[in-house]
């Protein structure tokens, strides 16, 4: 147990140098620091306008009312903020490592390897979009006129790390996939359609489509569960679903990692 509590102090003391560094680094080249922030809020409110659009000339999608989606929209994009914050960054350019054989330079150090990728990285240049984030949310709590209480604000707020970790798995899995294959060049184009599943509803998936999205590729869930938790929609059953599948993920991303690992052939070999 003591040496847990050290191992954990250490990882800490670890992940504080990292982001000290990486923060003296982008204050040198201040545009990287914001350019961020300006690239996701333009997508951000871009999409938003979209749906100020459709809601224009509709009054629900799905059973969902605006104020529903606004609080929708403002979730995902409060979990791509966390996700863009932590280990985005981190854990994106992994496949070049292990093309390039640069994964050798951290299976050389102390730290856990997977946890110097995952932090190695954090990039503050989001943190305002959190914020512009939970105003959107707050907004469409007012269009939908309901009371959220304390135990429901702490409730959504444990959701949404919950599903930035499935993100995570996810992401992480995809990543590790040319430990396995000789070329993975194609992995961020095929992320990138799968994620804009995140942007839509999961209520609006139905058969063949809901089993892909909310079991095999669980974009569904990621800003759905955080908001039918908070509109008091979603079951005690729905929200075990999406816990256990946070579980599941978690465990078969760090179990294809461990496999990845073993696959490896380093550089030098």
């Amino acid at each position: 147990m003591k040496n847990l509590r050290l191992g954990n102090m250490k990882n800490l003391r670890f992940v504080k140098s990292l982001i000290k560094m990486k923060l003296s680094h982008m204050m040198v080249f201040r545009l990287s620091f914001f350019g961020a922030f300006f690239v996701d809020g333009t997508v951000f409110f871009i999409q938003l306008l979209l749906f100020q659009a459709i809601y224009s000339q509709v009054d629900t999608i799905g059973g969902w009312s605006k104020g529903e989606m606004m609080i929708f929209i403002g979730t995902f994009s409060l979990i791509n903020a966390l996700n863009m914050i932590i280990f985005f960054f981190g854990i994106n350019d992994l496949p070049d490592k292990i093309k390039n054989g640069g994964l050798d330079h951290y299976l050389t150090k102390p730290v856990s390897p997977l946890f110097r990728l995952t932090f190695e990285n954090v990039n503050p240049g989001s943190v305002p979009l959190i914020f512009v984030s939970i105003g959107i949310i707050l907004y469409g709590i007012s269009l939908s006129k309901v009371s959220i209480t304390l135990p429901q604000g702490i409730g959504y707020a444990g959701l949404v790390a919950l599903m930035t970790l499935l993100w995570y798995d996810i992401q992480l899995i995809l990543r590790c996939i040319p430990f396995f294959v000789i070329s993975g060049t194609n992995i961020t184009r095929t992320e990138e359609l799968l994620e804009l599943c995140m942007k839509v509803p999961g209520v609006l998936f139905k058969g063949a489509f809901k089993v892909l999205f909310y079991f095999i590729l669980p974009y569904g869930l990621m800003a759905t569960i955080p908001t039918q938790f908070l509109m008091k929609t979603i079951s005690l059953s729905g929200i075990l679903y999406g816990v256990v599948i946070v579980i599941l993920f978690t465990g078969i991303a760090y179990g294809i990692w461990k496999v990845g690992l073993r696959n490896y052939k380093s550089s030098s070999s």
